[in-house]
Formats: C-alpha cells, sequence, structure tokens
C-alpha cells in the first residue's frame, strides 16, 4: 500500500472528528512515512508496520472518544466515547471471537486427530507383528513407524501454527493496549 492510499484511507475512517485533530493524526502519520523512508525502507512497509488504516481510525476516534470525555464531562461526550468504544469492540466481539472460536476448535480437533494417530502408529508397531498381517511382520513394523512418523510431523506443523495464530492475538491485543494504559495508569 502506498503512502496516499493510506492517508486517503485514514482521513476516510476519521472523518467526523475535529479538523484539528485530523490534522494532527495525519501529520504524525505522515512523519512515520517520512522517517521510514529516510531509514531506507519503502513506503509498503512503512504502511505494513502502522497496520490496517481502517482499524487504526477506528482506534483513533475510540481515543479522541475518551479523551474529549476525560476533559469535558458531558452526556454527548459519553455518548460519543461509547459510540466509538462499541464500533471498536463490534469488529471484536462479532467478527473476530467466533473466528477466533473456530480456528481454536479446529486446532483442537487436529490435536486429537495428531494423538491419536500416533497412539494407533504406536498399536501397530506394537501388536502388528504378532497378529500375522498381510505382507509380514516387517510391513506391520514399517506401517507403525509410518504412522507415528506422519503424527509427529503433524503435531509440529500444528506447533507452528498455533505459534503464529498466538503471536498474531498478542499482535492485535498490543493493538488495543493504546486505549487501555490511560486506564491502567489511573489505577497504578
Amino acid at each position: 500500500m502506498t503512502r496516499n492510499e493510506f492517508m486517503t484511507r485514514l482521513r476516510r475512517g476519521l472523518s467526523g472528528l475535529a479538523p484539528t485533530t485530523i490534522a494532527d493524526i495525519v501529520a504524525d502519520h505522515e512523519a512515520h512515512f517520512a522517517d521510514a523512508i529516510a531509514a531506507g525502507r519503502t513506503e509498503a512497509e512503512a504502511a505494513a508496520a502502522l497496520g490496517d488504516p481502517d482499524r487504526l481510525a477506528r482506534e483513533l476516534r475510540a481515543d479522541a472518544g475518551l479523551k474529549r470525555w476525560e476533559e469535558t464531562k458531558s452526556p454527548s461526550n459519553a455518548g460519543a466515547a461509547i459510540v466509538a468504544l462499541i464500533g471498536l469492540g463490534a469488529i471484536d466481539i462479532m467478527f473476530l471471537l467466533p473466528l477466533l472460536m473456530g480456528v481454536l476448535g479446529t486446532l483442537f480437533g487436529i490435536l486429537v486427530a495428531v494423538v491419536a494417530l500416533f497412539v494407533s502408529g504406536g498399536f501397530v508397531f506394537a501388536m502388528g507383528p504378532l497378529t500375522g498381517p498381510p505382507g509380514g511382520a516387517l510391513t506391520a513394523f514399517l506401517a507403525g513407524v509410518g504412522l507415528m512418523a506422519g503424527a509427529t510431523f503433524l503435531g509440529a506443523l500444528l506447533t507452528l501454527a498455533t505459534i503464529g495464530i498466538f503471536n498474531a492475538v498478542v499482535w492485535y491485543g498490543r493493538l488495543h493496549f493504546r486505549l487501555l494504559k490511560p486506564a491502567i495508569d489511573q489505577q497504578a
């Protein structure tokens, strides 16, 4: 994504905020692009580091709503802050939470299948030669080793996928930390 595409989507997402606030936010992100280019990175790399501009705009709108509420406690500011947080949280609850639950359920199902495959391989490895299978004892022995090796391979892939998903969830959680940090600091 180019700088212009990023900035266009960011401005569109920030519409409705005060023009000075939009100008400050855009200037900050323009400075980020300028610093990245000065450091030898491309516009696409700088945009990727900032994340999705639509998501960023929703977070910044929620943050601006909370700041207005903290500065001036009025019903309209409270309503604006609530709407902004609901807009940010609606994506999490209605889209990402069911998606994450589906992914976790799939990972658990694959884990059960991997364990079952490994146990089956162990059973074939240990008991196959004693039962006189077609092809002889060596065939049963090798089939058992093959099943256990396949289960080990699938388990390794499952581990890599789980680590990747965990890292993605941590990254996503860090996006929200900017909104939670002021509340955490006030409690400490």
